[in-house]
């Protein structure tokens, strides 16, 4: 069935359903969406369903937790809930039934306000069955003293605290966010209110907690009165499909506990807006305060500077002042980002103003980031008289009217993407704060509205908004210290708190602690009855709606290349009626949109070495030089990006797509339909009109250099940089963007472009003459490409003069690794990172290298097995409180597979309960069962229809599949069938061949990030595992770092707008 970007409608406009009333319905008629709201009179259960087209459906499922503690009860029962129910009492069930449902598991999240559980299925048969199952989950959960010890905290047999929810806070509590927050926290709310509690829980108040007070506040706040079901995308038989099976399969339940107490039942009080948490006033006084966070680098510090704004359902002045804040900072002309962060000598890296909601009225935190220290101090002074002069000065009304247009631009973009994901946030809140009869609901999702009435605001209504909720206001400014002596002073107490609990315990106090361990393990290990698996049924591939892709491919014959044969669609006819065929490869991929994007692709293969570190300067710059048009005109670097901003939709440059393909450097312009030609333009302008302006380089490589130190705090990204630097070599391009690579490089950087600017420059238009070589630019567009008028010509038009030539093949990353990478053996690098307290893993084997290899499939379904919400890593790792998280990843672009640990309590642990779990599974001593199969291949069609489930990435995949992966379109669709048709036995061998190995020194390497108190321990193990170990301790000093990055995120510098 074909997707449809018309209004979607409800089964009727009845205003009851059962025992449900209808609260309030709104339509969106220019997005296609119907929102209703409903509440049963029996129970008090709320009910919003967005309806509209998509593949997808999705469940939010939301309960307003408030705490006046730091104990953790809305974090801890989080977890517990998906650890049995009363209907359903089996650790895991809910996400072994749900991964049968076209899913892939379910999740959950705990704010300060509320807890919310999620699900998302391919198409709505499998959520309908789950429903009634995760909401037995939510209302009733088991909660038993063996879940607590796993799930939350334990004590091991060798006297060292674990247990999931503890090795997530463990890696969290010490960070500069988490200290600055609770500052913040602390002292913007009085004493008495539930907005100055640690949700998360403090390790100190986790280490004392018990399972008791955890059932207690489930009693108190998971009531049916107090939840809030929300449910997006399109149900088969509408919205009636969704309140009969809550009617039928979750009422009775409800009401066999007693809980038909109706929606306000006698002496509930609504968390947050009826209690003390409501009872406060804006902020009397501005208060500064300093935190410590550990860092052995001690140059730069963080701040957080929190205003009072206006009511949760003030939602005019609300998108007034994010509209605001996009105009102070959104772009390097932006008034702040002009005087903060693009100068040749940065005061900080980044200035982000954010909106916390809460009762009465929300707060506005401005998180100022990498600030050196010798401004800290009165960095909050100076920003709030730049915020006065700003305003003095007037508001520049041209482009503050660019910026609402774009922001509703954007808005519709998102919106024709991901309607649920854009409006839940506005449904969320007006279940916590809205007003229960639904008369904010309207204002809440209508977002449109308001630009018409922004723009007839003049400069002193923006003005006057700037001063009233920042300049002439009163605020809490919280400043972020490195501290290397905290650094020491918490690895040196944490081992005196370490010794004195195992000196408390003593020999027979920690036996007992293994053997409740073990017994808690043993009671989840219960397994789920077959028949109530095979109760559920796999869903019918054929009941999701594909968005369809029409693709055309053209190639002149100056290309050596295989054609894609030319149908006689609509597309290529449209095509070929606009002139002749053109000396380049084009690759047209529609979709129904509003929008188009034009991409570029340019080869990296054969761009010298030493050219490899200016990438990400490049990058960081590429949006912000001055540029000389096709038309000979000259634009400033403001200019262009004030006309960028005035024409786009969005842009960016990166290094590949979503991690992949970081030999390719690609530019994006994503506009709309009217805007075609001028994309292209842009484009061309971008790359060969390009000026390298002396201070313009200054300005991106002082921006990054001011990054450097802030990223190397968190343990993923140091994790990712050391792989990298330990499996690829001199010619990687990903390796040469690596934090390491930047840390050596940019201050050398720095300094040419001051002392000999013309060789500089030079390098960089070599870089731009090997990038513009048209045997490796690769062209594509997607979107609405039926509605341009001429497609093919006005490619001609800006790029008709490159010269033919043929398309070389894109260079993959397995033709980057150093012969370390190539035979991955024996060596294990273990680093030393004071920001942490848990531990960053990755085991790294040989793999699977290619788009269309034939053993691929029984790989995916055999790591789809593994790695399952409730799988086989899930309970032995997660389920034992080892780590926060554990997953086995094959990447076919390097022909590596790798194992990782994700805020690991016990890094080796872990690995040997994995390593015991594959033995099993192999030599059959560990039963696959065929449910599980079932559940696996499931999972891998939801993936599939998640990775295509927009216009925009399903037109993007269809390029990435045959002109850059080189398989036909459509592949992984059509992959279902062999999916479907891997055995048991397949994945058996899969798991011996491919990842077996992971778990032998033999034929793997491993790199471990862990908190100092760790390396010495971690490296002993690793060597008795047959590693050889070498221990580093991460540099302070910028030029003289010992990490690199591997993530496109921040080693490559993307730039997005």
């Amino acid at each position: 069935m074909s997707l449809s970007n018309g209004s979607a409608v409800v089964a009727d406009n009845s205003t009851s359903f059962g025992s449900f009333d209808l609260i309030k319905r709104v339509e969106l008629q220019n997005n296609g969406i119907v929102a209703s709201k409903w509440q049963s009179r029996v129970t008090g259960l709320t009910v919003v369903h967005l309806d509209y087209e998509a593949p997808l459906v999705n469940g939010c499922f939301v309960v307003a937790t408030e705490i006046f503690d730091d104990t953790g009860c809305p974090h801890t029962l989080e977890h517990l809930v998906f650890m049995g129910s009363e209907g359903y009492p089996y650790k895991g069930i809910i996400d072994q039934l749900a991964n049968r449902g076209f899913s892939n598991g379910t999740n959950a999240w705990t704010d300060t306000d509320h807890t919310a559980y999620t699900s998302s299925t391919a198409g709505d048969q499998g959520f309908l069955q789950l429903l009634p199952v995760f909401l037995d989950h939510i209302l009733y959960p088991t909660m038993t003293k063996s879940a607590f010890l796993t799930e939350v905290y334990h004590i091991n047999g060798k006297g060292e605290d674990a247990g999931v929810v503890y090795s997530e806070m463990q890696g969290r509590q010490n960070t500069s966010a988490d200290l600055m927050a609770l500052c913040s926290q602390r002292t913007l709310y009085p004493v008495g209110s539930a907005y100055r509690s640690e949700t998360g829980g403090l390790m100190e108040a986790l280490r004392l907690l018990t399972v008791e007070q955890i059932r207690k506040y489930h009693g108190t706040y998971y009531v049916p009165h107090n939840l809030s079901l929300i449910v997006t995308g399109k149900l088969s038989n509408g919205t009636h499909s969704l309140l009969s099976v809550i009617q039928d399969k979750v009422e009775p339940t409800i009401i066999a506990h007693g809980q038909n107490r109706g929606p306000r039942p006698n002496g509930w009080k609504r968390p947050f807006v009826e209690t003390p948490s409501a009872n406060r006033e804006p902020i009397k006084q501005t208060v500064k305060k300093v935190v410590e966070f550990p860092e052995k680098d001690e140059s730069q510090g963080e701040l957080v500077v929190t205003f009072s704004g206006p009511s949760p359902t003030d939602f005019l002045n609300r998108k007034a002042l994010d509209i605001l804040a996009t105009y102070l900072t959104s772009s390097p002309v932006a008034p702040l980002n002009k005087e903060y962060v693009e100068v040749e000598s940065p005061l900080c890296s980044y200035i982000y103003f954010s909106e916390d909601i809460r009762a009465s009225m929300v707060d506005l935190p401005i998180y100022i980031g990498s600030i050196p220290v010798e401004y800290l101090d009165d960095f909050d002074k100076r920003f709030v008289s730049s915020l006065r002069r700003i305003s003095q000065e007037d508001i520049d009304m041209d482009r503050m009217y660019m910026v609402i247009n774009r922001d509703e631009r954007q808005l519709r973009s998102k919106l024709e993407s991901s309607k649920g994901e854009t409006l839940s946030g506005a449904l969320i809140t007006d279940f916590l704060y809205g007003a229960l009869d639904g008369s904010d609901l309207p204002d809440a999702l209508d977002e449109t509205k308001y630009y018409n009435v922004l723009r007839t605001w003049s400069s002193k209504d923006w003005s006057n908004l700037l001063q009233k909720y920042f300049i002439n206001a009163n605020y809490v400014a919280v400043i972020g210290k490195p501290s290397a002596h905290l650094v020491e002073k918490l690895e040196r107490d944490e081992k005196a708190r370490l010794a004195l609990q195992i000196e408390r315990l003593g020999a027979e106090g920690l036996a007992q602690a293994k053997k409740d361990l073990e017994a808690a393990k043993e009671e989840h290990e219960r397994p789920v009855p077959k028949d109530v698996l095979t109760s559920f049924p796999v869903p019918d591939v054929k009941s999701i709606s594909w968005i369809p892709v029409d693709s055309v491919q053209e190639t002149s014959e100056g290309f050596d290349v295989v054609r894609t044969p030319r149908s006689q669609s609509n597309l290529a006819k449209h095509i070929e009626s606009d002139g002749s065929a053109l000396p380049m490869f084009i690759q047209y991929d529609h979709v129904k949109s509003d929008f188009v994007s034009v991409h570029a692709y340019f080869s990296l293969a054969n761009l010298p070495d030493r050219l490899r570190p200016y990438i990400s300067t490049y990058l960081a710059a590429f949006f912000s030089l001055p540029v000389r048009r096709t038309s000979g005109e000259h634009l400033s670097h403001e200019e262009v990006v004030n006309k960028l901003d005035d024409e786009t939709v969005a842009y960016e440059s990166a290094l590949g797509y979503s991690d992949q393909f970081t030999e390719v450097l690609r530019v994006t312009v994503k506009v709309q339909v009217d805007q075609y030609e001028s994309a292209i333009a842009w484009l061309r302008d971008l790359v060969w009109g390009a000026i390298f302006d002396k201070e313009r380089l200054l300005v991106s490589a002082a921006k990054i250099a001011q990054a450097l130190p802030e990223l190397k705090r968190d343990g993923s990204n140091v994790l990712s940089s050391v792989w990298l630097e330990c499996h690829f070599s001199a010619n990687s391009t990903s390796l040469a963007s690596a934090v390491l690579s930047q840390s050596e490089f940019v201050p050398k950087l720095i300094a040419e472009l001051r002392e000999t600017p013309d060789k500089v420059i030079a390098d960089f238009e070599a870089l731009r003459s090997h990038l513009t070589n048209p045997s490796g630019i690769r062209f594509s567009v997607t979107g609405n490409v039926l509605d341009v008028a001429k497609p093919r010509s006005i490619w001609g038009k800006y790029f008709g003069s490159l010269p033919k030539s043929r398309l070389t093949p894109v260079r993959l990353t397995y033709e980057t690794l150093n012969d370390l990478g190539r035979n991955p053996v024996g060596k294990a690098t273990v680093i030393s990172l004071p920001t942490i307290e848990s531990s960053f893993v990755s085991h790294t084997t040989r793999g699977i290298q290619g788009f269309d290899h034939p053993e691929f499939p029984a790989l995916r379904v055999a790591l789809e097995v593994l790695n399952a919400t409730e799988s086989y890593l899930w309970r032995s790792i997660r389920g034992s409180g080892l780590a926060y998280g554990a997953y086995i990843t094959a990447d076919r672009e390097a022909g590596l597979l790798t194992f990782m640990l994700y805020r690991s309590s016990d890094s080796i642990a872990a690995f040997r309960e994995a390593k015991k779990v594959l033995i099993g599974l192999v030599n059959g001593t560990v039963d696959l069962e065929e449910t599980t199969l079932d559940a696996a291949k499931s999972s891998i069609v939801y993936g599939i229809a998640r990775n295509v489930s927009t216009p925009g990435t399903a037109a993007t995949n269809s390029f990435l599949d045959q002109a850059i992966k080189g398989v036909p379109q459509g592949y992984n669709l059509k992959l279902l069938e062999k999916y479907q048709a891997v055995t048991k036995s397949d994945v058996l061998a899969s798991l011996e061949k491919y990842v077996l190995p992971v778990f032998t020194s033999s034929s793997s390497t491993v790199v471990v990030v862990t908190a100092p108190a760790k390396v010495d321990q971690i490296a002993d193990n690793l060597e008795d595992c047959g590693f050889k170990p070498e221990k580093r301790t991460l540099q302070v000093v910028l030029d003289e770092g010992s990490d690199s990055d591997g993530t496109s995120e921040t080693g490559s510098q993307a730039s997005y707008h």
